[in-house]
């Protein structure tokens, strides 16, 4: 027996030996690949210096591209131009997407109109009631601009400062830069509207990298929440398991695992046994996170008649407010279905009436409490539309294609200064003519709002010091801080 048990452990050390130094070279340039030990390094400093006007985020991702001619920037001398060739002067030989490639571009104003709101007096779309009753907490952007003409490397861009594949999201960054307010639930939590009043044509899916750590260490990933049943996968006990009955197989699980990190000293074992308590402590904190029935009728009555759906907007907005209020230092939100490139007139409505009320709901439930002003709320989609029409062409019939040269969203709290609007762009709406804002500038201002220097905020990998805003220049949009 004892000759055996000797034979089983030479064995293993064997095993060990090898894996940790007997591939050679091999083992060496695939450690080089991986993220390194961050426990094993100094802690950099990160921050600013100065106090950090924010403490978490809220991003209100509208996915597939809403029209900002149609919602945001206002262009009323368009109308003159129905029809009309986009001039040369003014297209410029953009490079454009297959589908209106060789073809002619007739320009397409916006149906919708436009009145000055709030004490600011800055023009709202008619589409958004709602919103423009807060028109003095926004800070329109109507000079965003990206270099991602198509939605995957748009959206992936927008999401981790890439259009590559791989790079870690902005809630990972947020959280591994700054570590958590709370103990009982995910740093970074995701939330995916289950449906959208406009329509599912054009509607691409979601993926998971738009949340995932890249490089850093998987506890960072951010926890998507499910629209139906559960809302993590597996909180629920399996019939005949009680939480004593899981508390001690969790006991006993980390207790190897434990002992595996003492052998190997890999990272994600560590993650791997956090996560799994994190995943009991959520047995109980995300059912009464996700119950919303004791919340007051003129809270419901707030957020709109969508927000009793489970997996709505309006719903995911409410929960993000009690996110907030629970420490969860990231939250974002996606919404789909704004991928018009024909009947535009039929599906942005419907679109608008999702968002609409739900996103002002918010801004002004977290003003009452106190909240608003350590909390950035970021609107935007991943690029623009064009301003000359796909499909058919009439004065309340009209598509729009993909349009990366300038783009709209707003920004609340969070010590962005409110009632403005920053940027301009053309009269077409196509090209930035003062303040433009880079997809990394947006980073960047984000993160000094949490009181992070972006050029600071990095991780070594592959050779090189891994950031959010990546190795081109980025600039914080001081202009619109307060």
């Amino acid at each position: 027996m004892n000759d055996t048990l000797h034979s089983n452990e030479w064995a293993q050390a064997r095993r060990q030996f090898l894996k940790t130094t007997g591939m050679g070279l091999g083992a060496t340039v695939l450690g080089a690949l991986l993220p390194q030990n961050t426990s094993a390094r100094e802690p950099k400093n990160f921050m600013t210096g100065e106090p950090p006007k924010a403490k978490r985020v809220i991003f209100l991702f509208m996915a597939g591209a809403p029209s900002q001619l149609d919602m945001f920037d206002y262009k009323p001398d368009l109308e003159k131009q129905f029809n009309k060739p986009l001039p040369p002067s003014v297209s410029m030989g953009q490079r454009v997407t297959a589908m209106t490639r060789g073809k002619e571009q007739f320009v397409a104003p916006s149906m919708y109109k436009f009145a000055p709101q709030g004490e600011c007096g800055i023009p709202m779309c008619e589409l958004l009631p709602h919103l423009s009753t807060v028109a003095d907490d926004l800070c329109i952007v109507n000079s965003f601009n990206t270099n991602a003409i198509n939605h995957d490397p748009a959206k992936t861009f927008l999401c981790t400062g890439s259009e590559i594949p791989g790079r870690a999201s902005m809630g990972a960054w947020l959280s591994y830069g700054l570590g958590t307010m709370n103990q009982d639930l995910p740093d970074f939590v995701v939330l995916t509207s289950a449906y959208w009043t406009g329509g599912t044509r054009n509607v691409q899916a979601l993926y998971s990298r738009l949340w995932g750590s890249g490089p850093l260490p998987s506890k960072y990933q951010g926890v998507k929440f499910q629209t139906a049943g559960d809302p993590v996968l597996f909180l629920s006990n399996p019939q005949g398991i009680d939480s004593q009955i899981r508390r001690r197989m969790l006991d006993t699980v980390s207790e190897v695992n434990r002992g595996d990190f003492a052998r190997i000293g890999d990272p994600e074992i560590e993650t791997t046994i956090a996560q799994q308590e994190m995943a009991f402590r959520m047995q109980s904190s995300v059912p009464e996170l996700t119950d919303v029935s004791g919340e007051p009728e003129h809270i419901l009555d707030l957020y709109g008649p969508e927000v009793t759906k489970s997996g709505s907007f309006a719903r995911n907005c409410l929960l993000a407010r009690r996110m907030v209020e629970r420490g969860v230092r990231f939250i974002q939100i996606f919404h789909r279905g704004w991928d018009h490139h024909s009947v535009l007139p039929k599906q942005l409505p419907g679109q608008c009436f999702d968002i609409d009320q739900p996103s002002a709901a918010l801004i002004s439930d977290l003003k009452q409490r106190g909240l608003l002003e350590d909390t950035l709320i970021v609107f935007a989609g991943e690029f623009g539309r064009t301003a000359y029409g796909q499909g058919t062409l009439k004065r309340d019939d009209y598509g729009r294609d993909h349009h990366p040269r300038c783009f709209s969203g707003w920004l609340a709290g969070g010590g962005i200064k409110g009632g403005q609007i920053y940027g301009q762009t053309d009269d077409f709406s196509y090209n930035v003519i003062e303040n433009p804002v880079a997809v990394r500038d947006l980073h960047a201002t984000m993160l000094h709002q949490l009181g992070i220097d972006h050029e600071r905020l990095t991780f070594p990998f592959q050779g090189l010091d891994q950031r959010l805003t990546g190795v081109e220049p980025a600039r914080v949009v001081h202009d619109i801080l307060i």
